[in-house]
């Protein structure tokens, strides 16, 4: 059997004898059935010793009294085991420093949150500022400038009566958009000077359709009287450089608006007539110009009679 507390060298008896010690105390911790019992007996120690021997030996090892005795005092006095320092201050720091690395991601991470989220905070705050803003020069700047251009052009460009007096009502609906802050009325207000401006812009005859193949004019039987017959021209707008316009046309019919290139004029009888007349002797309708809308007017001058009312199919 061999002696473990026995060695070679004059170190190894120490170091032995230490690990051996402590192997006793593991082993009497592990035992505790055999540790209570003993200890619940008079002669307590001896006892212990012996059971503790006897344990060895199962194992093949030959323990000295020494030993034996050295692990019995060290299990009494809690050698051999560790007892945590209570909290502090310091232990908070070492505990801090020993797991450095860990905490250092999360400071990096936290970090990291707290500038995203100050940067999100921060464009938001950014973003309407800048949105404010613009609202502020567009509702104090560039609505009533436009608005303030465009009176200016249309003074100019309005040359019929009408047509001045549709411009300045759309300038005073538009500066009084801007007085109420409604800056949607406001830009709707804006759009309808540029719209003006467009159609004084423009110039166009209205010619009575004669092609071969395309009618020149129709007549329709009213639903409420059919003992009547209302008589249309069928017209498109045709500007110097010889272009033909689309045109937005309401139809008396449904009322609907249709932008077309051809539609129909309500005329009298008497000059449905003389149109007909114009075209049965050789096909063609000489005198083709219902009317012509000058530039700087809202509305065409008619050279022929006519009659409120339009058709935009047939």
């Amino acid at each position: 059997m061999a002696d473990i507390a026995q060695g070679g060298g004059a170190a190894a008896p120490k170091l032995d004898e230490l690990m051996l010690a402590m192997d006793v105390v593991d082993t009497l911790r592990h035992q505790e059935g055999l540790v209570e019992k003993a200890l619940g007996e008079d002669n307590r120690d001896a006892t212990l010793k012996e059971r503790l021997r006897a344990l060895y030996e199962g194992q093949g090892l030959k323990v000295s009294d020494r030993i034996l005795d050295d692990g019995i005092r060290a299990l009494k006095e809690s050698r051999f085991t560790y007892d945590p320092a209570p909290p502090s201050f310091a232990r908070t720091m070492a505990l801090l420093w020993v797991g450095r690395a860990m905490v250092a991601k999360v400071v990096v991470a936290a970090l990291l949150a707290i500038a995203v989220l100050g940067g999100v905070t921060w464009w938001r705050v950014a973003s309407t500022e800048r949105a404010a803003e613009t609202a502020r020069v567009e509702m104090a700047v560039t609505l009533p400038e436009a608005v303030d251009t465009a009176e200016q052009a249309l003074a100019t460009e309005a040359l019929t009566t009408d047509a001045r007096a549709e411009a300045d009502r759309r300038v005073a609906a538009a500066r009084a958009a801007i007085a109420a802050g409604d800056a949607g009325a406001a830009r709707t207000a804006v759009a309808a000077l540029a719209d003006l401006r467009g159609k004084l812009a423009e110039a166009y005859e209205l010619r009575i359709v004669s092609r071969p193949g395309e009618r020149t004019g129709v007549f329709r039987v009213p639903d409420v009287n059919t003992q009547a017959r209302n008589y249309y021209l069928i017209v498109e707008a045709v500007t110097p450089s010889g272009d033909v316009l689309k045109r937005p046309v309401t139809s008396e019919e449904d009322g609907k608006v249709a932008t077309v290139d051809k539609w129909g004029v309500r005329v009298p009888k008497a000059t449905y007539d003389k149109v007909a007349a114009d075209k049965s002797d050789d096909g063609i309708v000489e005198d083709n110009i219902l009317g012509e809308k000058p530039r700087g007017s809202l509305e065409p001058v008619y050279e022929m009679d006519v009659l409120s009312g339009a058709i935009t199919s047939w």
